[in-house]
């Protein structure tokens, strides 16, 4: 066997590690209503949290739950800097943003969810 294929090897260790994502996304109650915004490392099942109000908290509270907006990381750091450069955004930055990605404001749980 050779010295790359040993098991325990560190060629093996990274080669059997999944890729992994992060997520930061925008939540709104209706177009140009509440919005949210927050980051997961798994944006499917958070979609279907938020969808059936299984968090609890703000976003069951004022019916926020329709995903319109999000972006994808590899790396974790980056993903919560981004988070918290868009929470201290005004609003109208963050809407201008959700209205380039998404201009129809469509819930875009079902394409998460898939």
């Amino acid at each position: 066997m050779s010295p790359s294929r040993k098991r325990g090897s560190r060629l093996n260790r990274y080669r059997a590690r999944p890729l992994k994502y992060y997520y930061v996304y925008i939540l709104a109650s209706t177009r140009n209503g509440t919005l949210y915004i927050g980051i997961t490392g798994d944006l499917p099942k958070r979609a279907y949290q938020h969808k059936n109000k299984l968090l609890g908290g703000f976003t069951s509270k004022y019916a926020v739950h329709q995903k319109v907006y999000y972006e994808q990381f590899n790396n974790p750091d980056e993903a919560i800097a981004r988070e918290k450069q868009l929470k201290k955004w005004n609003r109208k930055w963050k809407l201008n943003l959700i209205e380039e990605f998404n201009p129809q404001w469509k819930d875009l749980y079902i394409q998460i969810s898939t």
